[in-house]
């Protein structure tokens, strides 16, 4: 199964890093608009994502929830009638969630480097450095730490889990205050 090591962390905004991001950046920025739906799943997490390009594609991905760099395995396969499989997945194992965001994609040799703005959450870097099929989880690390400290990101700034845990938890606090 694929892998790579992943890191989040929020950030005041992501124009103010274009610049230092593009300077380390081998390709990019490729502009994406994302529209994730995810679902119940118990052995990991489960997403349908919806490209305005047209393009869609199911993910399944399994890594802990905790700040910092973090191992994640994934799967994805394309997904030609996405409304339907949509529709399957809610029927079959619930919704669990909705991610939308505008992401600029950047590359730097082997690791992604995402600028997203997620709409009712705000501004964030991701980074996703891959891994081969033997290699060791600390190489990842190492090759993300170096990036957050190029990049001038500060641990305090580093998140755990993923937005759609974020959007969850930002939705019950405000009930539960509201109701409080």
């Amino acid at each position: 199964m694929p892998r790579n090591i992943e890191i989040k962390a929020i950030i005041p905004s992501v124009d103010a890093l274009i610049p230092q991001v593009a300077a380390i950046a081998d390709r990019g920025p490729v502009e994406l608009i994302q529209d994730d739906t995810f679902f119940a799943c118990e052995t990991g997490r489960l997403k349908l994502r919806m490209l305005s390009t047209g393009e869609s594609k199911l993910i399944f991905y399994r890594r802990a929830n905790r700040k910092g760099p973090k191992e994640s395995f994934y799967l994805h396969s394309p997904v030609s009638e996405p409304e339907m499989m949509k529709d399957l997945l809610a029927m079959s194992y619930g919704q669990a969630g909705r991610v939308q965001k505008h992401r600029l994609l950047f590359f730097a040799g082997r690791t992604r480097i995402h600028l997203d703005k997620v709409s009712d959450l705000g501004h964030f870097l991701e980074l996703e450095v891959i891994l081969e099929e033997h290699e060791t989880p600390e190489a990842g690390v190492e090759e993300a730490h170096e990036f957050l400290k190029r990049l001038g990101i500060e641990l305090s700034q580093l998140i755990e889990g993923a937005y759609v845990d974020l959007l969850t938890n930002k939705a019950s606090i405000k009930t539960s205050s509201y109701y409080h």
